[in-house]
């Protein structure tokens, strides 16, 4: 029988959980020192709800579960979804909008969530995407102010910081109201919103001219593309005090822009907060984020290391309301907590104390010794001698011990010492 773990999946050795033991805990430090409170969800939601049409692309990935019950075999012409009623969740936000309408009225407003745990998507496999992976999620719900963004922005580069991430984190920010203020401006009807926001995610990829080319290829009108892709691309590079006459020149209207100030708050702030601690922020009016249901300000932490973003999140006021029935302001920010791992340059030592004891050692002495070294915060294996000492003394140093305890018969008192790396 074949061992392998399912394709797309993969087994972690304890090297691996130990590094993500270490990342998981310095992150939960920092979380924690904010006051956001560890909640868990289950791994399976209600089918209807993850295909409520928020999910974005996310929504073709789902693996779905079959009903209980089902006749065997099931007639040939039934439909899909006779069949299926459970599903696997893709993300952590959608199932914390069920755990808060199922919830709030326990919880404190605002409420402040943090989750951890695994998500599955039905990707087809490749290096660094796999099927089974684990989101790192902070949430602030009930706050509609900007201090929900502001905060989540710095308790997430403060968390990065604090595992160890190398320098050059950039916080990129924008604001779904910005985006539509713009195509509105710029002549685009309402329904060909959705196909130039697609259009302009993929600047990084084809650069300008190919969303130009995307776009009227797509039939958007030339003239209204092209008003937009300008009046973006006159509101790159700016300072924090640049921000709010930038973007009001740049939208003129006889209504207020409220976005216009929230977006001026949030930069004031990052700019005092660069000035206390390595930090980068830029606005950048070409980030769009995929998931359809963001409605205010967005944003991503980008690596030079990484070709994707290292975090992302936004403001999504409307999604919890589809399960409570009246609409709560809300606001996360998700660690790429794999693609964390994978950046972090140092690994965590693992300080662990072998107990070799030889045969003619009772094996209560080596128990002993052990638990002596636990008392004091030690970590300690007990393991009887075998074989040749120098092979094994190799294994202990490849198994991540870094010093030994050798119990011979007739000593009273042996000493600790240090393994050779």
């Amino acid at each position: 029988m074949d061992n392998s773990p399912a394709r797309g999946t993969r087994d972690l050795l304890p090297s691996a959980v130990a590094l993500r033991d270490h990342v998981l805990a310095r992150i939960t430090e920092v979380y924690h020192r904010y006051g956001y409170q560890r909640i868990e969800t289950p791994a399976l939601e209600d089918l209807t709800r993850l295909t409520g049409g928020q999910g974005g692309e996310n929504e073709k990935l789902i693996y779905q579960v079959l009903r209980r019950g089902l006749p065997d075999p099931v007639a040939a012409d039934t439909p899909v979804a006779d069949l299926v009623d459970l599903g696997l969740r893709f993300d952590l936000t959608v199932p914390l909008t069920r755990f808060y309408g199922n919830n709030h009225a326990n919880l404190p407003l605002p409420f402040r969530s943090f989750q951890f745990g695994p998500v599955w998507r039905a990707e087809r496999p490749q290096k660094g995407r796999y099927r089974q992976f684990n989101q790192c999620d902070i949430d602030l719900v009930g706050e509609p102010s900007v201090l929900a963004e502001v905060e989540l922005i710095e308790a997430t580069t403060e968390a990065l910081a604090a595992v160890g991430l190398p320098g050059g984190a950039t916080v990129r920010l924008s604001d779904r109201r910005f985006l539509s203020a713009l195509a509105a401006a710029s002549g685009l009807d309402e329904s060909l919103w959705s196909t130039f926001f697609i259009g302009l995610d993929k600047l990084d990829k084809i650069g300008w001219d190919g969303v130009r080319t995307e776009l009227a290829e797509r039939g958007l009108p030339t003239e209204a593309v092209n008003s937009a892709l300008d009046r973006i691309q006159s509101l790159t590079g700016l300072s924090a005090d640049k921000v709010a006459d930038a973007l009001a020149n740049a939208l003129p209207s006889t209504d207020p822009q409220p976005f216009i100030e929230d977006l001026a708050t949030t930069v004031g702030c990052l700019d005092e907060l660069a000035r206390t601690r390595e930090l980068r922020w830029e606005f950048d009016p070409t980030l769009v984020r995929g998931m359809g249901y963001y409605t205010g300000q967005i944003f991503e932490i980008g690596h030079p290391a990484s070709r994707s973003s290292v975090a992302g999140g936004g403001r999504y006021d409307r999604l919890i309301g589809r399960s409570l029935g009246r609409d709560v302001p809300a606001c996360g920010f998700s660690i790429g907590f794999e693609r964390i791992v994978d950046l972090l340059a140092e690994r965590p030592s693992r300080e662990s104390v072998a107990v070799l004891f030889e045969s003619d050692v009772p094996l209560a002495r080596a128990l002993h010794v052990a638990r002596e070294l636990r008392a004091v915060g030690r970590t300690a294996e007990v393991l009887p001698r075998s074989g040749k000492i120098g092979a094994q003394l190799g294994r202990l140093t490849a198994a991540g011990h870094t010093s030994l305890v050798h119990l011979r018969s007739g000593e009273d008192q042996p000493q600790e010492r240090e393994l050779e790396r």
